[in-house]
């Protein structure tokens, strides 16, 4: 275990030659010592006001001595100082008592005569322990503050900024657009928002743009009525009748297709739906947060964003930071999600050792909280440990959990070749009738057709025997 320069232990024993050779030993070691001949004298400094008594982060004492014995000293400092840890030294013919001071809260005991590796192992756990204790302490303390807010957990500038801006924007009905790059946590700020509004108790329903095809999008967002194409057999409610009185959550607004951007800038203008296949617009009542992790002005400028449409939905912009632009969160957000994970995985994980959260602090958390997240359950699930060490986290020149996902990934096939693969699947089963391969894929035969040029299935000579695809 990694020693500490700063580490601070009381040495409690009445023979001079074992306290002279404890002290000798500890601060070879590279721990300050201070020693006191009888527990009464150890009693007073340690429950004293003085700086250096507060710095003291472990005890070691003998069990048997005159006057106050190791017990009382144990009796007395625990219900003072029930984070400092203490290790009762004990003869052969004791041992029993130094159990019993096990009981009574002691961290160890060790038996004499010892060997001294042995006491170095003892004191570095104990001092380890100890100051786990008072981080998971402060971690605690710290997240029953106002850090924690929706689940949204920080105590940085930056995230208080946010809690801020929520409490000011929640009630109103205002469009919002959240900014912010993939993994940070825009849906939760949008939780947060609609949990804090006077919609709260309406629904929020959420919907990732680049999700659901593009043939589909509009039907699910606006509805479509029975008989509006082939297979729709019965009215369906979309999206924005499913949030009626509540809040639509828009991620990934970036992605957009520009034709179905028109629609919703006219829902957003006139607060009005019309289904697909349906002749009746339908009033709504719904409030529009949308997020991307792109940047929209320039999308603009590149003509793939109508500006139009940025402008109503940016009526009130909220930028989430990254993780690596607030590093003072990442304990809180460490703890929030070990508490999280040991309970869903009924393991028994308290925390991180001081090295650990250390080593956490420095990682340049490319996929944000998102892969911090991940990282901690993969931790609680694999550790053999009560406390998660420095040496389980990979460190990113070994082979990380970013690494060895990619590597057991680099095979699977992408959205864009599976949709290829499924096109001409459906194409050979229909013998190449296109007609009947559009009915099946639930897209016109325009679509298709375009979709075959896209993927480089069609030759020069089915082009010419195609219609027009030029809307």
């Amino acid at each position: 275990m990694e020693q500490n320069t700063q580490g601070f232990v009381a040495v409690i024993d009445d023979d001079p030659q074992m306290r002279s050779l404890l002290v000798d030993h500890l601060e070879l070691t590279h721990y300050k010592v201070k020693a006191f001949a009888d527990g009464l004298e150890a009693m007073k400094f340690l429950l004293g006001s003085s700086p250096e008594a507060s710095q003291i982060e472990l005890v070691v004492t003998d069990l048997r001595m005159p006057g106050m014995d190791g017990l009382s000293v144990l009796r007395q400092l625990k219900p003072q100082r029930p984070h400092l840890p203490v290790i009762i030294m004990t003869a052969h013919a004791s041992v029993e008592s130094a159990i019993e001071g096990l009981r009574k809260g002691a961290f160890d005991y060790i038996v004499k005569p010892f060997k001294l590796a042995e006491i170095s192992h003892a004191v570095d756990r104990a001092v380890s322990y100890g100051r786990l204790q008072r981080q998971n302490k402060t971690l605690a303390t710290e997240l029953k503050k106002n850090w924690t807010r929706n689940e949204i957990v920080g105590k940085s500038a930056a995230i208080q900024t946010i809690f801020d801006l929520i409490e000011r924007v929640a009630p109103a009905q205002s469009n919002i657009l959240i900014t912010g790059e993939s993994g940070t946590g825009k849906e939760v700020v949008a939780k947060a928002i609609h949990n804090q509004s006077p919609r709260s108790k309406k629904p929020f329903v959420a919907i990732n743009c680049t999700a659901i095809p593009e043939a589909l999008l509009e039907s699910e967002l606006f509805g479509h009525a029975k008989g509006a194409f082939t297979g729709a057999h019965e009215r369906k409610k979309g999206l924005f009748e499913e949030a009626e009185g509540g809040t639509l959550f828009l991620d990934e607004i970036g992605d957009l297709d520009l034709a179905l951007q028109a629609k919703l800038l006219r829902v957003l203008q006139e607060r009005k739906i019309k289904p697909v296949g349906d002749t009746q617009m339908k009033d709504i009542d719904v409030r529009i947060v949308a997020a991307t992790h792109k940047d929209l002005k320039k999308a603009i400028q590149e003509g793939n964003f109508r500006e139009d449409l940025f402008y109503r939905l940016a009526v009130i912009p909220i930028v989430v930071p990254p993780l690596r632009h607030r590093q003072e969160d990442i304990p809180l957000l460490t703890q929030h999600f070990l508490n999280k994970y040991a309970v869903l995985n009924n393991k028994l994980v308290t925390g991180f050792s001081f090295e650990a959260i250390q080593k956490l602090m420095i990682m340049p958390w490319s996929g944000n909280v998102r892969e911090l997240e991940n990282l901690v359950e993969r931790l609680v699930v694999l550790t053999r440990h009560a406390v998660i060490q420095a040496n389980e986290i990979p460190s990113s020149d070994e082979k990380n959990h970013e690494s060895f996902y990619g590597e057991n990934t680099q095979d699977s096939p992408t959205l864009e070749e599976l949709e290829k693969r499924y096109i001409q699947s459906v194409l050979e089963k229909t013998g190449g009738k296109k007609e009947k391969a559009a009915h099946i894929l639930g897209i016109n035969r325009r679509t298709l057709y375009r979709k075959q040029k896209d993927y480089g299935l069609v030759t020069d000579a089915d082009s010419e025997s195609e219609p027009d695809t030029t809307e």
